[in-house]
C-alpha cells in the first residue's frame, strides 16, 4: 500500500495521548482513547492488505498471519525477556510469578482474557500488571485471526457491493453490542473483542467506501476528525463507561482523518508526528513498564517527564535494532516451516521461559536473592496462604462464616451464638471477623457473640446485590444474625464492613430492634484504612523503614475517606453511634497508621484485613473506650 504520512502521523496522536494519560491521567483525563485510535488505523490497514490479495487471488491466510508475527513479535518479546530478565534479579516471587503469567498470555495473545478474569475482588491494581497494556495487542489479534478468515469465506459467496454492506451493517450491530455491555459488563466491554470489533470495522469502511476530496476540501474533514479526537482526550475520563457510545467520538475522528487523505498537511504530516508516528509500535510497548518504574519509586508524586523521554528513547531503539528486523517468511508453508519461522520460535521460547518461573512459584530458590530477600520474606509472610493459618482462621472464628469459599454452608456452629446473653454482638463481613478478635481480646471478660460471613453486609432483609452461593450465604448470615439477636439480647450489637457501608441504611436495623423491643446500642465501625493492592508490599517498596510508622502511599484507597466523611454525615447526632478509625490513625496531611509497633507488623495484612497485632491495637485504642461506656 502506498505510505501514508496522514495514517502515521495519526499514530503519533494516538500514542502521545496514551502515554501522557498513563503518566499522568490529570495531564490528559481521555488519553486511553488513544488506544481505540489505533484500532481504527489497524482495521483500515488490514483491510487493504487483505483486499488488494483477494483482488489478485494471491491472499493466503497463514502467509496473512506470518506477516503479522513477524510485524509484532520481535519487539513484543524482546520486552517479554527484558522483563523476566529484570524479574530474576529484583522482584519477589509472587510479583515474579505474576510475571511469568502475564508474558505467557501477552505472548499467546489473550491477556486481554486474562486481565479481564483479573479484575476481580483480591486483584492487583493496574501498576503492578508489567504488561497490561498488551490487552489491545491480543484484541488486534483475534481480530487478525478472525476477520481475514471471514472475509475470505465472504468473498467466495459475495459481490463487493454486498460484503461491504454486510460490514457495514455488523459494525452498527457491533456497535450497539457495545452500548450494552458496557453499562451491564464494563470489564467485559473494555477487553473483549466483540465489544471493540466495531470500531477496527470503522476503519475497513474507510478501506472500502472512499471518498475523494479535492486539496481544498480534504482540510475540512481532517480538522473536524482532529477536533473530534482532542475533544475526546479532554472531556471523556475514566468516571465514563468505556467504551460505550462516547467511543465513537476518537473512533469517528480517526476515520474522517483517514478518508479525507491529506497527506500534505501540516498537522500530521510535520516531521515530529512523522518519527513518532513510526515509533509508536515500539513507544508504546515500552511505556507502561517505565510507567510502573515511575510510581513504584516516586509514588505518583514529581515530574514524569524522564520517563516519558526513556520511553521515546527505549521505543526508537526498540524500532532501529528489532522492530525493523525483515525476518523473512518461509515460502513452504510447511508444519517445520512456520515453527522454524523466528518470530514463532521467540514466542516458543517466552512462552516456555515463563511456564518454567511460574510452576517453581516465581522461581522461589535459594540461588536467587531477589526470593530470600528481607523484602521477600516479609511479603512471604503477609500472603494469604502463609498467613490465614489454622491459627488464623480460628482468631478470627472462620466457624461463623456461612461462606467456604466456594458455596454456601447450610448452618454455623453453635458456639457462634451460645456466649450467654447480653454483651457484644459482632455481625457483619470478613472485616467484621478480624475486628471481633481483637474486641475479644481487649474485653476478655464480656459475653461474646458472632455472625460474620465473607463478603457480607449485615442487612434485615434479603440481599438484592449478591447472587448464586453467595446471595444464599449472605442471606442465611443475616437471618442467623437476627434470630440470635432476638434470642440473645445483646446489649451492644457491633456492626462491621469492608467498605460502602453508606449504601446500607442501618437505620432498617434500628426499626427492627424497635418492632422487637431489643434495647441494644447500635455501634457502627467505620472503614479500616485501605490499601491495594496490600499494605505489606506498599511496605516493602517504599517503607521498610522501622521508624515510618504513618504513610503516604500511592496505594492508599482514598474512597475510605470518602466513605468516612459521608458516615459522619449520615450518623452523627443520631441513635446508631459511629465510630471513626479513619479520624483516630490518619492525619491531616494525608499520612495514616500502617504499622502497629516497632517491628515493621502491618496494620492489615492484605489490602484491608486488620492482622491479629492490628485489631488488637484498634480494639485498644478506640473501641474500648466506647464499649466500656456502652456496656454500662
Amino acid at each position: 500500500m502506498q505510505f501514508r504520512k496522514d495514517i502515521n502521523g495519526l499514530r503519533a496522536f494516538a500514542v502521545i495521548a496514551v502515554v501522557l494519560f498513563h503518566f499522568n491521567p490529570a495531564t490528559l483525563s481521555g488519553g486511553f482513547a488513544g488506544v481505540d485510535v489505533f484500532f481504527v488505523i489497524s482495521g483500515y490497514l488490514m483491510t487493504g492488505i487483505i483486499f488488494k490479495k483477494l483482488d489478485t487471488n494471491s491472499f493466503s491466510l497463514l502467509s496473512f498471519y506470518l506477516a503479522r508475527a513477524r510485524r509484532i513479535i520481535p519487539a513484543l518479546a524482546a520486552l517479554c525477556l527484558a522483563l523476566l530478565i529484570y524479574g530474576w534479579f529484583f522482584l519477589i516471587p509472587s510479583e515474579f510469578q505474576l510475571l511469568s503469567k502475564h508474558t505467557s498470555v501477552s505472548m499467546g495473545f489473550v491477556s486481554n482474557l486474562a486481565y479481564w478474569r483479573e479484575s476481580g475482588y483480591f486483584d492487583a491494581i493496574s501498576h503492578e500488571k508489567w504488561l497490561l497494556h498488551t490487552w489491545s495487542l491480543s484484541v488486534e489479534w483475534q481480530f487478525y485471526i478472525i476477520y481475514p478468515a471471514l472475509l475470505l469465506l465472504l468473498n467466495r459467496t459475495f459481490t463487493l457491493s454486498t460484503i461491504k454492506k454486510i460490514l457495514l451493517c455488523s459494525t452498527i450491530v457491533g456497535f450497539l453490542y457495545c452500548i450494552y455491555v458496557s453499562y451491564a459488563s464494563p470489564n467485559l466491554a473494555y477487553y473483549f473483542l466483540p465489544s471493540r470489533a466495531w470500531e477496527l470495522m470503522i476503519g475497513a469502511l474507510a478501506y472500502l467506501s472512499p471518498f475523494k476530496f479535492n486539496s481544498k476540501l480534504k482540510k475540512t474533514p481532517q480538522l473536524m476528525g482532529v477536533t473530534l479526537i482532542i475533544a475526546s482526550y479532554t472531556f471523556i475520563d475514566e468516571t465514563n463507561y468505556w467504551p460505550s457510545f462516547l467511543a465513537l467520538m476518537p473512533c469517528l475522528g480517526a476515520y474522517l482523518i483517514i478518508i479525507a487523505g491529506d497527506n500534505d498537511s501540516f498537522l500530521t504530516g510535520n516531521y515530529i508526528f512523522q518519527k513518532i508516528g513510526t515509533w509508536s509500535y515500539s513507544i508504546y510497548l515500552w511505556h507502561w513498564p517505565l510507567v510502573i518504574f515511575y510510581y513504584e519509586r516516586s509514588g505518583g508524586h514529581g515530574s514524569p517527564i524522564v520517563y516519558i523521554l526513556l520511553s521515546v528513547v527505549f521505543g526508537v531503539l526498540s524500532y532501529r535494532y528489532i522492530e525493523s528486523i525483515n525476518f523473512k517468511q518461509p515460502a513452504n508453508l510447511s508444519f517445520t516451516n512456520i515453527i522454524k519461522f523466528k518470530p514463532v520460535l521467540m514466542t516458543l521460547f517466552i512462552a516456555l521461559l515463563s511456564v518454567a518461573i511460574y510452576s517453581t512459584t516465581g522461581a522461589d530458590l535459594k540461588a536467587r536473592s531477589a526470593a530470600q530477600s528481607d523484602t521477600a520474606l516479609y511479603l512471604k509472610r503477609y500472603q494469604k496462604a502463609s498467613y490465614v493459618s489454622s491459627f488464623v482462621k480460628q482468631a478470627y472464628r472462620s466457624e461463623c462464616n456461612y461462606y467456604d469459599g466456594s458455596l454456601a454452608k447450610i448452618n454455623i456452629a453453635n458456639t457462634c451464638t451460645n456466649g450467654g446473653s447480653g454483651g457484644i454482638f459482632v455481625w457483619g463481613d470478613s472485616h467484621a471477623q478480624a475486628l471481633g478478635y481483637g474486641l475479644r481480646k481487649t474485653l476478655n471478660r464480656v459475653n461474646f457473640n458472632q455472625v460474620a460471613t465473607s463478603g457480607c453486609r449485615p442487612l434485615v432483609k434479603e440481599d438484592s446485590v449478591s447472587k448464586g452461593e453467595f446471595k444464599k450465604a449472605c442471606d442465611r448470615s443475616n437471618k442467623k444474625a437476627a434470630e440470635a439477636i432476638l434470642k440473645i439480647h445483646p446489649k451492644v450489637i457491633v456492626l462491621a464492613q469492608k467498605l460502602d457501608h453508606h449504601k446500607n441504611d442501618f437505620f432498617e436495623i434500628v426499626a427492627f430492634l424497635e418492632r422487637n423491643n431489643i434495647n441494644a446500642q447500635i455501634i457502627l465501625a467505620g472503614p479500616v484504612p485501605q490499601w491495594r493492592p496490600s499494605l505489606p508490599k506498599a511496605i516493602v517498596k517504599r517503607h521498610f523503614d522501622v521508624q515510618e510508622k504513618y504513610i503516604d502511599d500511592i496505594y492508599f484507597v482514598k474512597e475510605t475517606t470518602q466513605v468516612n466523611t459521608i458516615l459522619k454525615k449520615l450518623y452523627n447526632n443520631s441513635s446508631i453511634q459511629y465510630v471513626s478509625i479513619i479520624d483516630t490513625l490518619c492525619s491531616s496531611d494525608h499520612k495514616c497508621l500502617a504499622k502497629v509497633d516497632d517491628n515493621n507488623t502491618p496494620l492489615v495484612w492484605d489490602y484491608g484485613h486488620l492482622t491479629l497485632e492490628g485489631s488488637i491495637y484498634i480494639a485498644e485504642k478506640i473501641f474500648q473506650p466506647v464499649l466500656n461506656k456502652a456496656l454500662k
